[in-house]
């Protein structure tokens, strides 16, 4: 027995408004419609739902008995689409604020996915080095790599990643063993971010290298990388993406690195903050940690 939901919806109509006119006219669909509807569920059930009359359409015993069942299902039907109309409240724009190479090759995908889900959410991604000010709205979704001090900012660790030393071929080929760093060229952070723990730690492991680039961008230090400017410290996810680099053994890792995610308490219940941090949880948590995430939204 094939069963419809839209059969249901059509026998409903017709049980309220008790002619086929009335029904089409109160649901949008057309007469023929309906009764064809209203055919397919009798036959279905092998029941004779309506008693046919001058007057319009009268419930037998068995239409109405029918009809309590199918009030309860609609009922649950209904619930599940205010449950989903919730989503009405994503339509409109989040801010989120990270530094460029996290946008680019993290965050990036991630919210194209979560686009296609919700289109009526506009995501502004704003990377920058900067830590933007939470309390004047500069932002309304932070990630970045160090722990937030505010107490009005809910804040949640989301990952630790991986860092790695990179060089390209070519300049493997040409400069030779890297033993320690004697006549090899450093890329590292400008002057602004030489506290990062991966500076000292280059300049540490190959002490007689000569630094020889400064950039504030991941990205930049990977194309100054690639191009076979030297030894470079990267993120993995942006080491590994480039063709041609090799990752090096220097005896140890680069010290690694946490992201924070954090938003003001005053959108602790925006649908639209709460959706963007859940997706990229669920990508980029542990499913226990983003599961019990998931349930504090």
């Amino acid at each position: 027995m094939k069963l419809d939901w839209n059969d249901y919806r059509a026998f409903l109509a017709v049980a309220r408004y008790g002619t086929l006119s009335e029904a089409a006219r109160n649901t949008g669909l057309s007469q023929p419609t309906i009764g064809r509807r209203l055919q397919a569920l009798e036959k279905a059930l092998s029941r004779t739902l309506f008693q046919r009359t001058a007057d319009g359409y009268v419930l037998t015993g068995e239409g109405q008995a029918v009809l309590t069942h199918i009030e309860q299902m609609e009922e649950h039907a209904t619930a599940v689409e205010r449950k989903l109309a919730g989503h009405a409240g994503l339509e409109g724009l989040v801010r989120i604020s990270t530094t460029e190479w996290f946008g680019a090759h993290v965050l990036a995908p991630i919210f194209a996915d979560l686009r296609a889900t919700y289109p009526g959410l506009a995501i502004e991604l704003i990377t920058e080095t900067r830590l933007v000010n939470l309390a004047r709205r500069e932002a309304d979704l932070v990630f970045r790599f160090r722990e937030f001090d505010d107490n009005d900012v809910i804040q949640r660790r989301v990952l630790t990643l991986d860092f790695g030393a990179y060089a390209s071929n070519t300049y493997l080929e040409r400069s030779g063993s890297i033993a320690d760093g004697s006549g090899h060229a450093l890329i590292t952070m400008d002057t602004d971010f030489g506290e990062l723990a991966d500076v000292p730690w280059m300049t540490t492991r190959l002490p007689r290298a000569q630094i020889a680039f400064r950039a504030n961008s991941r990205d930049v230090q990977a194309r100054l990388c690639a191009g076979g400017g030297g030894i470079a410290v990267l993120p993995r996810r942006v080491g590994d993406a480039y063709g041609g680099l090799e990752l090096l053994d220097l005896g140890e890792a680069p010290p690694d690195r946490t992201v924070w995610a954090g938003y003001h308490k005053d959108v602790k219940h925006s649908p639209r903050v709460q959706t963007a941090l859940a997706a990229v949880l669920r990508i980029l948590t542990p499913a226990s940690a983003a599961s019990e995430s998931d349930a504090a939204l």
